[in-house]
């Protein structure tokens, strides 16, 4: 006889959204049974930000032996052990697993069963001989790279984020195709790393960020020696002998390029279908579970959470969605999602962050009705000192002050654009970073001397001279 586990909440996935659920619900008091067939910690921390973020890690300081002479040190060509290097970022892996281990989970409460889970009812899942009944669902599969149908592709290997990390042979030239985020930052890891490195692109590289920002970035991979070719068609694959060939059309001429090893970046695609959603009366379709406001499924006893739900695929959004299911599902309080102020970042050196509208959008939007304010880093003291001046701050405001977006490219743009993220959550105006009071020498000023720039016309206008100038003859 199937074993059957009767619950209150049943969470499918363990990635970062689902271990959040899970974890807030059984601190909670709630029978939590959390259903994963892979491993625990999800995309996140096995192929994903954290390795990408130690390899990343690793080539910025490569990048700090050949750029040293900035400093009046002699720049020198680092030896780069790459072996020591996947030992780094596995290390990295392995540092932070036990927070997301089953060891862990059930120590907090939570019953794991290993095994791919599908609905077989509205209120029941099936993971092999074994049936877990809940009160709540939440669906929290993930995502996964998605695959082009790019003809020969299925003749020759190639890597997706999935297996990049875990095949220890470094690549000699390494094409990348899709220049979004990932391609991007695993192009630019990879170049400093010492491989030759070309991005394949068929609009433009990072093509969701502020276009001006994030020529930032694109000229700094530029310089790094990365090959970026934009607005180009892949036509098809081939096989080499010492590894692969793609073949680019345009027009009626053909491009070929030769590397080591492919990887695909082109996008990622909700991981549904296994789940047979059918049975459980769940509406999906390719862009993922269809949810309302409170992230309720068609069957309102059932959640989906991240990016299998088809929202913005970051980590920190599954996180969010996990506060806003469990005020759902335990509480019954209506709260609902709101991704107005979700920031994202795509971590290049230098950095692009964003958050709101960026001015293309707020021009499809509002029209004229808005005012761009810009602030560059070569204006700021500690970015001269650090020499790293290649960056601009840019905010899109309503006449009145009301912040619209703000998007950063430069040095550690993911943490400045934080306190734009407070403001924008917190309904701030303009002034409130205005007048907010920052460290000397520091990065985040160009944070309060852009939000100053606002008012530098009124303030330093004829109105304001002609006041001093009456208030003066009072003595």
């Amino acid at each position: 006889m199937p074993e059957v586990i009767e619950t209150d909440i049943c969470v499918i996935g363990a990635g970062s959204g689902g271990l959040a659920t899970a974890a807030g619900a059984s601190m909670m008091g709630a029978k939590t049974v959390l259903v994963e067939k892979g491993l625990m910690g999800g995309d996140c921390l096995n192929y994903g930000c954290v390795p990408s973020k130690a390899l990343l890690a690793a080539g910025k300081a490569a990048h700090a032996f050949t750029s040293a002479s900035r400093f009046g040190i002699t720049a020198v060509e680092p030896t780069v052990d790459h072996a020591a290097i996947y030992e780094h970022v596995h290390g990295v892996i392995a540092a932070i697993e036990p927070n997301d281990s089953v060891e862990r989970f059930e120590g907090l409460g939570v019953t794991v069963v290993q095994g791919e889970g599908r609905f077989v009812g509205r209120r029941e899942v099936a993971v092999g001989d074994t049936r877990i009944k809940a009160r709540r669902f939440v669906i929290a599969t993930g995502s996964s790279a998605a695959i082009p149908p790019i003809p020969g592709l299925d003749t020759v290997p190639y890597h997706t984020n999935e297996t990049i990390f875990h095949d220890r042979r470094f690549p000699k030239h390494l094409i990348v195709i899709g220049g979004g985020p990932i391609g991007c930052e695993m192009a630019q890891a990879h170049r400093r790393l010492g491989a030759d490195v070309t991005i394949l692109e068929m609009f433009s590289v990072m093509p969701k960020d502020d276009v001006e920002l994030v020529d930032i970035a694109r000229q700094s991979m530029i310089a790094d020696g990365i090959d970026i070719r934009e607005g180009v068609r892949v036509e098809r694959i081939e096989k080499t002998a010492d590894g692969v060939a793609v073949i680019l059309k345009s027009d009626d001429d053909e491009q070929r390029i030769e590397g080591s090893d492919i990887l695909l970046a082109t996008g990622r695609r909700p991981n549904v279908n296994h789940l047979d959603l059918e049975a459980a009366d769940v509406t999906y379709s390719a862009k993922g579970i269809e949810v309302d406001s409170r992230l309720r499924t068609s069957n309102k006893h059932i959640f989906a959470i991240g990016d299998c739900a088809g929202a913005l695929q970051f980590t920190h959004v599954a996180l969010y969605h996990a506060g806003i299911v469990i005020r759902n599902a335990l509480f019954r309080l209506p709260a609902k999602a709101d991704h107005s102020s979700i920031p994202w970042v795509t971590y290049t050196s230098p950095e692009v962050a964003q958050v709101g509208l960026n001015e293309v959008q707020a021009r499809e939007q509002r029209g004229s009705d808005f005012q761009i304010l810009r602030w560059p880093f070569h204006e700021n003291d500690r970015a001269q000192a650090e020499r790293m001046t290649d960056g601009l701050i840019k905010v899109i405001v309503t006449p009145k002050g009301k912040i619209l977006g703000a998007g950063i490219a430069g040095p550690n743009a993911g943490e400045l654009i934080q306190v734009w993220v407070l403001a924008m959550a917190n309904g701030l105006n303009i002034g409130a970073l205005a007048g907010m009071v920052v460290p000397y020498p520091t990065l985040g000023e160009v944070s309060k001397r852009l939000a100053g720039s606002y008012y530098t016309p009124k303030l330093f206008g004829e109105r304001t001279k002609w006041l001093v100038r009456f208030l003066a003859k009072f003595g």
